[in-house]
Formats: C-alpha cells, sequence, structure tokens
C-alpha cells in the first residue's frame, strides 16, 4: 500500500480505480513568420473562438452545475479580452516575427510568473487560469480537440493539476473523486469541486504517476489522504468511515427546512460565512436562514485594479436577490495582514497584524471606502442587507464610519438613487478592546459578531497563521470564553443580538458552550451548518447553562 497525503478541498471519502489523467505533450513548434498581419489576424480568430467555446462551456455548466459556478467561464471570457494580454500576444508576434502559438505560450509564462509571485493566494490561485484560456487558444490554433476527462465507468481521477475547464467535464456520473499534484484551495478548480460535491485532494506529491493508473485508490478527502492498492485492514476501515459519511449525510438532509430551535425553545439564527459569490450555491443547498459573514474583499483580492462601484453593486444585488429576503450581512473591505493587494501600495509593516488594515485601511483611503459604501446601499433594495465593519476597537471609530454612511446616503438622495432606509449597521469584536467596550458599542449599533480567530489571536498573544504555536492559540481558552460571555451580556443589556463567527461557531463540540455563553446566533462554512443544526436541536440549554457558566467563570 502506498499512501500519499495533501490538502483537502472538499470531503467525503471515494473508493474506486485510478484513472491517471494523461495530457498530450503540448510542445509548440516555433517557426519565423512572413506577414506581421496575417499572423495577427490567425490569433484574434481563435481568440475569438475560443471566447464562443467558453460561452458554450458558460451555458452547460449552469444547466449541470448552477450559476454561480458558471460564472467562473466569464471571467475567463474576461481574460481573454484583457488587453494586457492581447498586446502582449501581439507585440511578441510582431517584434520577433514568431507564429501565435509561441506568442501565447511566451504570454501565458509570462503572466503565471507574475500572478505565481504575488504574496496573495487568491491571486497565486489566478495563475491556473491564465493557463487554462491559454491552452485554449493554442489548442484552436493547432488544431487539436478540447481536452477532456472522459471515462465508460466510475473512476477516481488522478492528475497533475486540472483545469477549471477540465474539471466542470467531469462526468459526475463516472468521477468519484479527484486528486491532483497541484493546485491551490482558493483557485477556481477547488471552488468547482465543492460547488459540485466531489471528493478531492490537491497538492499530493507523486500522485499523477502513471504507475497508478487503473490501480485501486480510496480519496479520503476528509483529511486529504490517498491510498494506492490499499491493504484489506485499511480498507475496511474506509468503507465503514465512507457508509458512515453517507448515513450521516443522509440523516442531516432530514433537518433541510427544520426550525434552528434548541430542545428548550431558544431560536438560534444559522447562517453562513462565505468568501466568494460561488459559494451562494452552497449556501442555499445547506439550508442557511441567512449570511452571517459575505467576505467582500474578493472583489479586490481577484481584481488587478480597484474594483468599480458598478462592479461591487452588481455582486452585492446578485448575492441578495439569490438569498430572497434572508438576512444577509457583508462584511466592508478586510484587507492588510495576511490579506494584501499589490495596487494598494501598502507600506511594509513589522507587525502588520496590528497595523493598517481592516477599517483602518478604509479611513486611509475614504474614497474607496465610499465607493463599496455607495454599491452596498445601491444593493440595499434588492434584499435584506446589514452592513458590518471589521477591527473595531474605539468609539471613535464608530464616529467616523457614521459620519461617512450618512455622507453616502446624503449623496445618494441628492442623485435621486434609491437605497434602503433599514440597513443595519454592525460591527465585527475581533479585540480584548472592542470585548472590553462592547456595552457602549451596544449602544449605537443593531448587531455585533464576534470573530474568534482574530480575537482569540489577540487575547492569547499568539500568531494565527504560525503553524509552530498552535496549542497557544486555543478559542475554547477560557480567557476568551470569558470575553464572548461579556459581550453576549453587554449586547443583551442594551436589547442587540450577538453572534458567533469565527472558528469555534462551526465546531459542534462546542456548539453547547456557545449557546450556554447566550449566543443567538452562529455563523459558519455552509458544509458545517447541518451539523450545527443538528447539535442545537438536541441542546436544552436551560439543562446545561449553569454546569457549563460555573467551569468558564469560576
Amino acid at each position: 500500500m502506498i499512501t500519499l497525503r495533501g490538502r483537502t478541498v472538499c470531503g467525503g471519502i471515494a473508493i474506486g480505480t485510478a484513472m491517471v489523467y494523461r495530457r498530450e505533450d503540448n510542445i509548440i513548434k516555433r517557426y519565423h513568420i512572413d506577414s506581421i498581419e496575417a499572423e495577427i489576424e490567425r490569433f484574434e480568430k481563435a481568440r475569438c473562438q475560443a471566447v464562443a467555446e467558453l460561452e458554450k462551456l458558460y451555458t452547460e455548466t449552469v444547466d449541470e452545475v448552477g450559476e454561480m459556478s458558471a460564472e467562473i467561464f466569464g471571467i475567463h471570457q474576461q481574460m481573454l479580452s484583457d488587453p494586457d494580454y492581447i498586446e502582449s500576444v501581439k507585440n511578441i508576434i510582431a517584434n520577433e516575427m514568431i507564429n501565435a502559438e509561441t506568442a501565447v505560450g511566451h504570454t501565458c509564462d509570462s503572466f503565471m510568473q507574475m500572478f505565481e509571485s504575488l504574496s496573495n493566494a487568491y491571486m497565486r490561485g489566478r495563475a491556473a487560469d491564465i493557463k487554462d484560456i491559454s491552452e485554449r487558444i493554442i489548442n484552436i490554433l493547432e488544431g487539436r480537440d478540447p481536452r477532456a476527462v472522459n471515462a465508460n465507468a466510475p473512476v477516481i481521477v488522478l492528475a497533475d493539476d486540472l483545469s477549471p475547464s477540465e474539471t466542470v467535464q467531469l462526468g459526475r456520473e463516472t468521477t468519484l473523486a479527484f486528486a491532483t499534484e497541484g493546485g491551490t484551495s482558493n483557485s477556481h478548480t477547488a471552488i468547482l469541486a465543492r460547488m459540485m460535491n466531489i471528493p478531492a485532494v490537491i497538492g499530493a506529491e507523486g500522485v499523477c504517476s502513471y504507475g497508478f493508473d487503473g490501480r485501486d485508490v480510496i480519496v479520503d478527502g476528509t483529511d486529504g489522504t490517498i491510498y494506492i492498492d490499499p491493504d484489506e485492514e485499511t480498507l475496511a476501515r474506509l468503507q465503514k468511515r465512507r457508509d458512515e459519511y453517507f448515513r450521516k449525510r443522509e440523516s442531516l438532509s432530514c433537518l433541510i427546512g427544520k426550525e434552528t430551535v434548541t430542545a428548550d425553545g431558544k431560536k438560534i439564527a444559522l447562517h453562513a460565512n462565505i468568501g466568494n459569490v460561488f459559494d451562494i450555491n452552497s449556501v442555499i443547498a445547506n439550508d442557511a436562514e441567512g449570511i452571517g459573514l459575505f467576505r467582500s474583499e474578493f472583489l479586490y483580492l481577484e481584481s488587478c485594479d480597484f474594483p468599480d462601484e458598478e462592479t461591487q453593486f452588481n455582486v452585492y444585488r446578485e448575492v441578495l436577490e439569490k438569498m430572497e429576503g434572508k438576512k444577509v450581512i457583508i462584511r466592508t473591505l478586510d484587507i492588510g495582514a495576511d490579506k494584501n493587494v499589490s495596487y494598494f501600495h501598502m507600506d511594509d509593516e513589522k507587525n502588520p497584524a496590528m497595523g493598517i488594515r481592516a477599517i483602518r485601511v478604509c479611513f486611509e483611503h475614504r474614497d474607496w471606502f465610499k465607493t463599496q459604501l455607495r454599491a452596498l446601499y445601491r444593493a440595499s433594495v434588492y434584499g435584506d442587507l446589514s452592513i458590518m465593519f471589521p477591527m473595531i476597537t474605539s468609539e471613535w471609530e464608530i464616529d467616523e464610519i457614521f459620519k461617512i454612511t450618512d455622507d453616502v446616503k446624503n449623496e445618494l438622495r441628492s442623485e435621486g438613487v434609491k437605497f434602503s432606509e433599514n440597513v443595519s449597521l454592525g460591527c465585527m469584536i475581533e479585540t480584548p478592546a472592542a470585548a472590553i467596550i462592547s456595552d457602549d458599542l451596544a449602544k449605537r449599533l443593531q448587531f455585533l459578531s464576534i470573530g474568534t480567530n482574530d480575537l482569540t489571536q489577540y487575547a492569547l498573544a499568539a500568531d494565527r497563521t504560525n503553524p509552530h504555536i498552535g496549542r497557544y492559540c486555543d478559542y475554547s481558552h477560557k480567557a476568551v470564553l470569558r470575553l464572548i460571555y461579556t459581550i453576549v451580556q453587554n449586547a443583551h443589556k442594551n436589547g442587540i443580538n450577538v453572534s458567533v463567527c469565527g472558528e469555534i461557531a462551526a465546531d459542534p463540540d462546542r456548539t453547547q458552550t456557545l449557546l450556554a455563553l447566550g449566543v443567538d446566533g452562529l455563523s459558519a462554512s455552509p458544509g458545517m451548518l447541518l451539523p450545527l443544526r443538528g447539535e442545537i436541536r438536541k441542546t436544552d440549554i436551560s439543562a446545561v447553562r449553569d454546569k457549563i457558566l460555573s467551569e468558564i467563570l469560576n
């Protein structure tokens, strides 16, 4: 038995036969051309054909896995129309007098290198998209058929990597799972895997060895392990886990449509955390009661320049419309620390986690902030919108936010632009300072949301991005739980609700503790909502509160 390890991007366990996905060697033959104009025209025809193919793929994907997943191919169409990309290909053709295939290949290499050098993980993931669109053009220029994964029987696909086009064309009836050597958890391929609910593992070195073709394989998407030729004991153990997984998923499906209420009758708001519009399908499929955290920064992270008001408005409107009147809490731009954007030209900081980040960035660049707020308020007429502000530490920040939001609303009124007057404003409680003054914040805002990841980091002086101090960054530490209790008490004293949207909220083993502390809602990744609903429905808060609070507060 051979055991390989990678990173999971979609859970579940698959047992089957391996099919190693082999691409034809795509060696581009370089040759001299006689006519620059004719070669550029040849490139343009291939590019236009690629756009048409992507439009067809978009339509097919909408039917297969939904509009949000299909949007990836809309993005690919935009990439094929990017002036910098087109100009690069044409300049190489003209300056070097070489064929279009070679010029596209050189441009692809240059753009991929640029994306892969970026510090932001999301933007690094775009390198795969550049490769995908470039290979599509090259295949057209060379007269090759579009690549696709084909299998006559259910298989587990092993590959060096899979492009979004290849992933979406995996036969859902014949593909049990996939595992790749490359890829990132933020790539569109990973997003598609989650949308299609295919067990998937990336970053598994050696998995595409041709010697694995046709051999028995198990992909454990819950922990990122791949077993080649599993022994009888491993096979029996994983079969049991797979069966338990399916039974659990089936039992959880009966919770769809059920009210999220404790055994002793307290209604708990169960919302989803999402970081991209592509996650909406999963939000709906997992019966979220709303969106408790929409991370708007993806709009900035996936862009090469500041997203304009219209771009943002269209995204926010789409999310609100898709949620059909359910609560949607959109967090304003939260970059800095471990999330940076090159075109912001932010200064290097010795301690960025405590530097210019989140709301501080917005105050430093009020024009960007106002652009986002205008888009949000314009979109507010399409659903139930709340706006949440990150990294609040002081009351004066709330004063500044109110001034800016008032300015934005007055501008919209003067322009005759409609917006909802009922947009609730709240903030993230992510620092001990915010927790301590939560009574004052609760007097001025409509809701509070506890971001326990950062709250834990700052309370325990433990960098949550440092893999060597994991044991010190414990979100169930008494200090963190006492801060949560303080926040809840202050919120309720002032008549507003408080939810938890950090990692602890997604841990069913901590659900009883959070309910005993008095939180009004939990917000977690879509896939965790039904397990959390199950825990909530079987919890009798009145029966466990005193014991849990005694352990925490005494």
